[in-house]
């Protein structure tokens, strides 16, 4: 069978590790759209070990980049989930985490001139229909990458991506509060749903007798926590207006506890089965915005202020994700700062799909 070659730039976006490609250089027909991507990363296999994806969710991410024909973007983005362990590829999230690689990607390929010291690139991100403005730092006509900005779960430092959100509340349920709740009870258990971003279900630890500073290994093996919390998320599924999730990455269930150092909460997120070892960015926007609304499970454990503007420090097991979130009226306007870097530059190669 022939062999396929396919443009594509293997990046660092934040936490996670993606491989972005331009919508044109792949099938415009969504199945065998599909089927390419799976080979390339692939998939399905634990190891991935006959593509570039690296055998977990985190490294197993997609970004579909191509020139808008919107006034109000430049590129629009569609970020593809590619399961490590099933035939499958979930577009129904954002990954705030790629999205950092998507305005040095669109720079890196022309597709946005760059201008000055720093490059501003409008993103539509197709998933949920909300527009993302990054501002990427730029030297000598080029995207810099180098600098001194740390973010946990990378190591070194990098130049700061900052990316700011507009109107993503309710991006993929409809509401910032979807339930119409600030807190809902699930089969015994108080509960917050949220989605500013990221559809999440936000539980303390406490009512569910854990302490909340479990490692990742030890809530990965903890089957009945597992069990319970993938029972509470098949019943809020349809209460989000997110319909039958059983097989979706979607909502993500985050267990939170009293910050330890310094930040505004603590949490323990997972994805939807294994134990992040960080928190994705969608998540920690909606977990930093569940702080700050009276009446969630989350406001009595959260250290906050009542300033306008505020920089959210959301713990998780391997450091913090800091949030700035800005009150304009009875919204929460939100942004972040994120790295990013270019691994390789080059070719896929996979088999010809039919």
């Amino acid at each position: 069978m022939a062999q396929v070659r396919i443009p594509c730039l293997l990046m660092r976006g934040g936490t996670s590790k993606g491989a972005y490609f331009e919508a044109g250089d792949l099938p415009a027909e969504p199945d065998k759209r599909d089927r390419l991507l799976l080979a390339a990363m692939g998939s399905p296999d634990s190891r991935q070990i006959n593509g570039i994806g690296g055998g977990d969710s985190l490294t197993s991410k997609v970004a579909i980049i191509r020139r808008s024909q919107r006034s109000d973007a430049d590129i629009d983005y569609l970020f593809a989930q590619v399961l490590v362990d099933e035939a499958r590829v979930d577009y129904g999230q954002n990954c705030g985490n790629i999205l950092a690689g998507v305005g040095p990607f669109a720079l890196e390929r022309g597709m946005v001139p760059i201008t000055g010291n720093s490059t501003t690139v409008r993103i539509f991100m197709e998933n949920t229909g909300q527009i993302a403005v990054a501002k990427v730092p730029t030297q000598q006509g080029r995207v810099e990458y180098e600098g001194e900005t740390r973010i946990d779960g990378v190591p070194g430092g990098a130049a700061p991506i900052v990316i700011e959100f507009e109107d993503v509340a309710g991006s993929s349920c409809g509401a910032l509060l979807p339930t119409g709740n600030a807190q809902d009870m699930v089969q015994g258990v108080p509960v917050t749903c949220i989605d500013n971003g990221m559809p999440v279900v936000l539980i303390r630890a406490a009512d569910l007798e854990r302490t909340g500073l479990e490692s990742c290994a030890e809530l990965d093996g903890d089957l009945e926590l597992k069990a319970r919390l993938e029972a509470i998320r098949l019943q809020v599924g349809p209460m989000m207006n997110l319909g039958n999730v059983a097989q979706r990455n979607v909502p993500k269930m985050t267990l939170v506890s009293a910050p330890l150092s310094n930040g505004a909460i603590n949490t323990r997120s997972f994805i939807p089965h294994r134990c992040h070892a960080s928190i994705g960015v969608f998540g920690a926007v909606s977990v930093a915005s569940a702080c700050l609304l009276p009446g969630t499970v989350v406001h009595p454990l959260a250290k906050v202020t009542d300033d306008a503007v505020q920089r959210l420090s959301v713990e998780h097991p391997s450091g913090e994700f800091t949030v700035q979130i800005r009150r304009e009226g009875a919204s929460l306007a939100c942004g972040l700062v994120r790295t990013a870097r270019v691994l390789f530059d080059g070719v896929v190669v996979i088999d010809a799909v039919a």
